[in-house]
């Protein structure tokens, strides 16, 4: 066994290497077994139930397989003009604009909100307005107001983004501890030191966290926004699927949609290691 010591922020974290013996305890408790079967059995039942039929019928859903064929088909054969790479790019670009319009208008509001109380008085009361209505609600709305386009559908997901950038960014000041503030105070510094100083590095990673719940959100409204009269879009391949009656068609854009969602999120959580360093991932607590 080899012992280390590191010092962070005057503490100091030992690190113990020892090699185990492999055990049956071990492997049934090992998080990467643990993990495949999970998989395993969600795919399992899955197609149990699919080849089963307990929802009553053939075309109600398909199994793993199908969607496999169906997947391999909507990549290689065009729908609409594209194939399913030209599909995802239009979702993805849609998506991209509305997430990053929704956060370049929601983090500066929260954070506005938060520091300045008369800014506060005025905008909250609309905020809490409107934040428990849908976007599927704003769908006719969008229509009459951009009409057919891609105005309508990136509004939509303007919507649904826009709320949790914002509460997150709000409520990430609040939580600050009023201690760090007190210090900077003390040290002769102004308020705007106080913001650039502890309220803008203490404050990041729970920006960055409402970030990518905005980024959910954002995939979220994809099948909502391209409801609004489109022909390209992964929301739009479900669609067809849906009038068709194909399950997995259906299931094939949610699959898609659910592994750029996941491509992205990993990429957020490198952006946030990269922005905030100095966060550490604690296990066994």
């Amino acid at each position: 066994m080899s012992n280390s010591a590191e010092s962070v922020c005057n503490e100091v974290i030992l690190r113990a290497g020892e090699r185990k013996r492999i055990t049956l305890g071990r492997v049934l408790r090992n998080e990467y077994f643990l993990n495949t079967v999970s998989l395993i059995a969600f795919f399992g039942f899955w197609h149990w139930a699919a080849a089963s039929q307990v929802l009553g019928s053939s075309s109600a859903l398909a199994t793993p397989f199908q969607v496999v064929d169906k997947l391999h088909e909507l990549f290689t054969e065009t729908l609409a003009g594209l194939t399913m790479w030209g599909h995802i790019l239009a979702s993805l670009k849609r998506v991209l604009i509305g997430f990053l319009l929704a956060a370049l208008l929601g983090v500066p509001m929260g954070l506005l909100m938060a520091l300045n109380p008369y800014v506060n008085a005025v905008v909250k009361p609309i905020v809490d307005i409107f934040k428990p209505m849908p976007p599927l609600a704003w769908i006719s709305v969008a229509i009459l107001w951009f009409g057919i386009q891609e105005t309508p559908k990136i509004f939509i997901i303007v919507i649904g983004s826009f709320v949790p950038a914002l509460l997150n960014a709000y409520n990430s000041v609040l939580l600050i501890e009023p201690e760090l503030y007190d210090v900077v105070r003390v040290m002769g510094g102004s308020r705007w030191d106080e913001v650039r100083q502890v309220c803008i590095p203490a404050s990041l990673p729970a920006i960055s966290a409402g970030l990518q719940i905005a980024m959910s959100s954002a995939w979220g409204c994809v099948l909502a926004a391209e409801l609004v009269s489109s022909r390209s879009g992964l929301g739009y391949i479900i669609i067809q699927g849906m009038k068709v009656s194909d399950p997995a068609m259906v299931l094939g854009g949610m699959v898609v949609i659910a592994a750029i969602a996941w491509i992205l999120s990993q990429a957020m959580d490198w952006l946030d290691r990269k922005l905030c360093p100095w966060r550490r991932d604690i296990k066994g607590l």
